[in-house]
């Protein structure tokens, strides 16, 4: 199947053939038509395999793409609200969104924390077509009335599980008594939590439902290995490990802030060429990093889960889980940055005796193992013990009422903050703007 089958308009089709693609992914074929006719929509499938052109192909081609021109003079007024859980995302999501539509007359803005508001009301003021935002900050224009959401036509939730990770939910649910209730909604996610489809059926009238890969899985082309290693000398092993290519470009998960800038610091003077990404970085030192790490100048980087979504590299090789997530659904977003779009990638997982638990979790919400392998020199005192049954907390069901990070109750002023190669990302490859608080 061809993007010429899916009904889109020849204004698309041209922008799609000029940036090199020709043949939609598996998530794409199967919820652009169904977006096209209007319907409500939730769709799932693994993080790479270009969730945002499913929902920003449709987007463009109903309200722009087939329709009339708007008419001369006057304040153009919002049409369509994409919401994002992070800065990075809404970045990469607005970038493409603006290379799918490079020959219409569409106008778009992005609206997150981190950066000034005088910009962003600026562009609102001005009159935008489509707001990419995520729901902290536009919470700050909803309050300040700088943002007009009463002309909505299409609402898109992307990576809906993280922002209910990250204690948005009450933001939502102002957001959407805000917008119109005549509105096309669609909810795009790697992952599908029982809460979410709970949240569904509140605003969401008799949607479609779409899976393309089972809940929680992983690309097929990603090799999952863990070396068990003494909590002690984690660093030491991770700088042996890049130490065998220092010019392969590599993703480290750390679980702190604290923990990765004390990595960045290790590794940087130990000689590689390392940078730090996590919420306490100022937002032009994350847009830094992240345009650093993808054009090379730097070969490591160093995030907290603030990266596991959003982050966009072509052909990324490899990624490291320093320490291993809290929750296991993370380790998919974090190890969804390697193997996109078909290609192969490496996910590598140190881990201590009392990461144990973690890792049982993680084969448990796989449904598969992972193979093991002690590296010669840093053999762990104690063997990971896999066998045992025993409960972790992160196993446990989530309320969605009750965040895993502190952003339940939006305030005055609150700005909460709030990627492939080329057969099909669906995501921008810019350096974005980033996610909030972590």
């Amino acid at each position: 199947m061809s993007f010429e089958t899916l009904g889109l308009s020849p204004v698309l089709l041209r922008a799609l053939t000029e940036q090199g693609y020709a043949t939609p992914t598996p998530i794409q074929e199967a919820a652009i038509p169904v977006a096209l006719s209007g319907r409500d929509l939730m769709a799932g499938a693994q993080t790479g395999t270009g969730k945002t052109a499913a929902f920003a192909l449709p987007l463009l081609e109903r309200l722009f793409a087939s329709a009339a021109p708007a008419p001369a003079g006057g304040k153009r007024k919002a049409r369509a609200l994409i919401l994002t859980p992070t800065r990075e995302l809404a970045a990469q999501v607005h970038e493409s969104l603006r290379g799918y539509g490079k020959h219409l007359r569409m106008h778009s803005t992005q609206i997150f924390g981190g950066v000034g508001m005088g910009p962003q009301m600026d562009a609102l003021r001005r009159g935008v077509d489509v707001i990419v935002a995520t729901p902290g900050r536009l919470m700050d224009h909803m309050e300040r009335r700088t943002a007009d959401l009463s002309g909505i036509e299409i609402l898109v939730l992307d990576e809906a599980d993280r922002m209910l990770d990250m204690g948005f939910l009450p933001a939502i649910k102002r957001i959407l008594a805000a917008l119109p209730k005549q509105r096309q909604t669609m909810l795009f996610s790697a992952t599908f939590a029982d809460e979410i489809k709970q949240l569904a059926t509140q605003f969401m009238r008799d949607p479609a439902e779409i899976q393309v890969a089972a809940r929680n899985s992983v690309a097929a082309t990603v090799t999952h290995r863990v070396h068990p290693v003494d909590a002690s000398r984690k660093r030491d092993l991770l700088l042996h490990l890049l130490a065998a290519d220092s010019r392969r470009q590599t993703l480290v998960f750390s679980r702190t802030k604290h923990g990765a800038d004390k990595l960045c610091t290790f590794l940087e003077k130990s000689g590689l060429r390392t940078a730090a990404i996590h919420g306490n970085k100022s937002q032009g030192a994350r847009t830094r990093a992240l345009k650093e790490f993808k054009n090379g100048k730097v070969t490591v980087l160093v995030a907290t889960d603030i990266a596991a979504r959003g982050l966009d590299i072509d052909q990324l090789p490899i990624v490291v889980n320093y320490d291993l997530p809290m929750v296991a659904e993370d380790y998919v977003h974090r190890i969804g940055r390697t193997g996109r779009a078909g290609a192969e990638g490496l996910a590598i997982s140190l881990v201590s005796h009392d990461e144990t638990r973690l890792l049982r979790d993680i084969r448990r919400m796989l449904k598969q193992d992972i193979a093991i392998a002690n590296v010669a020199g840093y053999e762990p005192e104690r063997a990971l013990n896999l066998d045992a049954h025993s409960s972790s907390p992160s196993s446990r069901p989530r309320n969605p009422n009750h965040a895993r990070r502190p952003h339940h109750t939006p305030s005055k002023g609150h700005a909460a903050a709030n990627k492939q190669p080329r057969q099909w990302q669906g995501r921008g490859a810019s350096a974005g703007a980033a996610r909030g608080s972590r």
